[in-house]
This record gives C-alpha cells, structure tokens and sequence, in this order.
C-alpha cells in the first residue's frame, strides 16, 4: 500500500509553471479590490483539504491592498492576513504581500478578464498558480477557456485541480 501510494505520487502529472511569467499589463487596485474565489489552484501543502475558499481585498488609504485569506477545513473557518504593496513600475499587476510581517511572498497576476470576473494569479517562482473567479462558481466555458489561455503560454495545467466550493 505505501508502495503504490509514493508510486502514484511519483507519476502524477505535475503542473509546470514557468518563473517570471509576464503579468497582465495594468490592474485597476480599487476594481480588483472585494471578495475572490478561488476555482481552482494548483495546490499547497497548507491548502489541502481546503474547501471554500476565497480571499478579500480592501484598498487602504496608503495605497495598501489589505488581504484576508481564508476557506473551511475540517469543519472550521480558517483564515490568515496580509498586506499587499505594488511593485513599482508594475501597473499594480506585481504585489509584495507580507504575512505576519515576516514571510513575503510573490502575487502576479497573469491573466485578468476586461470586466474583472476573474483572474489569474501566480508567485514568481513558479510554484503557485490560482485561478480566481468573483462568483462561487465558474462556468465551464470560462474555465476551459482560462485553461486554453495558461496552455497557450506555455503551461503545463495537469496539475491544476478545482476547489471545491
């Protein structure tokens, strides 16, 4: 049993996402700001067994993007909280965030909807992709297409699992 378990482990496809990916050209902070699902991510460790997650924005009066990430595991609400800061010179599509004032993480976004339904979102190193949707629930057409358009990028989504909402 262990066995084929570190066997299916090994042989299961993995998403490659290549470093530095470019991100969308220019985010309105204040459009994007509000509530986000997540529809699907490629996931992470501390993601697992996660169900309805979201994450919310507010635009604080320095500029700041506040950040409150949270989503249902085991029955209970968890949460963590950041604080985001554009890039300079990045349109506001590269945001250093912050948790606990001390781990600091990548948050790009790659790909944006023109009405900003949904979006996109990938840290520098290539570890972290997140497809994000402003409703509970994504469209099936919409999220082949925001397949179709990671793919066309060079993207391998084989890893890309949808979150359950």
């Amino acid at each position: 049993m262990i066995i084929s378990h570190i066997a299916m482990s090994f042989f299961r496809k993995k998403t490659r996402i290549p470093p530095l990916l470019h991100t969308v050209e220019g985010v309105d902070v204040a459009r994007y700001c509000g509530t986000w699902y997540e529809a699907a991510s490629v996931p992470r460790k501390r993601q697992k067994r996660c169900t309805n997650t979201k994450a919310e924005y507010t635009l604080t009066p320095e500029g700041k993007v506040r950040v409150v990430n949270s989503c249902r595991r085991h029955g209970k609400t968890v949460s963590i909280k950041a604080q985001g800061t554009p890039v300079s010179g990045s349109g506001n599509a590269w945001l250093k965030v912050r948790f606990f004032s001390l781990i600091s993480a990548d948050y790009r976004v790659i790909e944006l909807a023109a009405d900003y339904s949904w979006a996109v979102v990938s840290n520098t190193t290539g570890s972290g992709l997140w497809v994000l949707s402003r409703t509970p629930y994504m469209g099936p057409e919409v999220y082949d297409g925001i397949i179709e358009k990671l793919r066309s990028r060079g993207i391998e989504t084989a890893g890309i699992e949808k979150t359950v909402q």
